[in-house]
């Protein structure tokens, strides 16, 4: 069954109040550069103003968590870049990312394409994102956006668009998306959670989002933007500490969660499109005009970036920035396979 929206009137800063929204993909092909769709729910009606979406969440989706203080948390990783040499491994969590260190940044941007990953196991997920991070490796701040197939937060193998927030490496803080208080959306017109209407095949028509984090250097709040057209919401900066001042590092790229990675039999969840980068990029997942928000006055590109994967044999991170006007990331894999088995 299709998840469904409420709608009740918007209230005041932090109040979550629901709605039915409506929001747009873009594809991108030769005959029709843009190609705009709808998300599945929007089926069912529009939003009016004064209110905002939020996904109704079911009780067969609670009681695919540990426990109801689990519901719409990542389990806890180690995972951040220390410097452009070194990462820590993570328990239980893969990425293959871009990452960029070395500046105060107040914002990060990317254009991610959009896949419908194969997830092995409820309690598995994957997801492509940007990411804004500051903190010690292992007590990290973080906020995030991208789309996820996350099973055991939506009930379902559906890709879908989320957000995410955590200060303390997600051991006993942050959510997806509106499942506990912290992000305040603002937007009648983009839904969290909601399911894309998709049918992405490698080597056939690709959709991709674009995600912009940036922080309002006025009110400290750390707005969220959907394609380029309004502020889905924003992170206030009274759950940071950190954070409130700046991030000490942005990321692109994709993640898998499962307890059957790092072993053997590995999780066959796939990361991205499930293609490992090249020869073919177009068929595998891609981050293209990644930007940042440092010191100078606008987003530009940034000067220097490394990749980083923690099983290069299962999901791969290539970095194409030569010879080439704008850089683009690409990364992904299939998991388990006979070189990560």
């Amino acid at each position: 069954m299709t998840p469904t929206y409420n709608a009740t009137k918007e209230t005041s800063e932090g109040t979550r109040s629901t709605s039915k929204t409506r929001t747009k993909m873009k594809r991108r092909t030769e005959e029709s550069p843009i190609t705009e769709i709808s998300q599945i729910w929007q089926k069912s009606g529009t939003c009016p103003e004064g209110t905002v979406p939020v996904r109704r969440i079911r009780k067969r989706e609670l009681l695919k968590a540990h426990s109801i203080e689990d519901y719409g948390r990542k389990k806890a990783s180690f995972s951040q870049p220390q410097n452009l040499d070194s990462s820590v491994q993570q328990k239980n969590h893969s990425k293959a990312i871009l990452f960029t260190l070395g500046h105060r940044y107040l914002g990060g941007k990317g254009d991610i394409r959009v896949f419908n990953p194969y997830v092995e196991t409820d309690d598995e997920y994957s997801t492509s994102q940007v990411s804004l991070i500051n903190g010690a490796y292992n007590d990290y701040e973080l906020i995030e956006a991208g789309w996820a197939v996350n099973p055991s937060v939506y009930g379902d193998r559906q890709t879908r668009l989320f957000a995410y927030w955590t200060v303390d490496g997600s051991i006993k803080t942050g959510c997806f998306d509106l499942t506990c208080p912290g992000f305040v959306q603002t937007s009648n017109e983009i839904a969290l959670g909601a399911a894309f209407h998709l049918k992405s095949v490698p080597g056939d028509l690709t959709y991709q989002i674009t995600i912009y984090i940036y922080k309002d250097t006025y009110t400290n709040k750390w707005w969220l933007q959907y394609n380029e057209e309004k502020n889905i919401g924003y992170w206030p900066p009274e759950l940071f500490s950190a954070m409130k001042s700046n991030a000490e590092s942005v990321e692109w790229g994709g993640e898998v969660y499962s307890t059957r990675v790092g072993t053997s039999p590995h999780t066959g969840t796939q990361m991205g499109s499930g293609q490992f980068p090249g020869p073919l990029f177009y068929a595998c997942g891609a981050v293209t005009r990644m930007r940042i928000h440092d010191n100078y006055p606008s987003l530009k590109s940034p000067a220097y970036v490394q990749t980083f994967t923690d099983e290069y044999f299962c999901y791969d991170a290539r970095y194409v920035g030569d010879y080439v006007e704008d850089p683009e990331f690409y990364y992904g894999g299939p998991g388990r396979n006979p070189m990560c088995p």
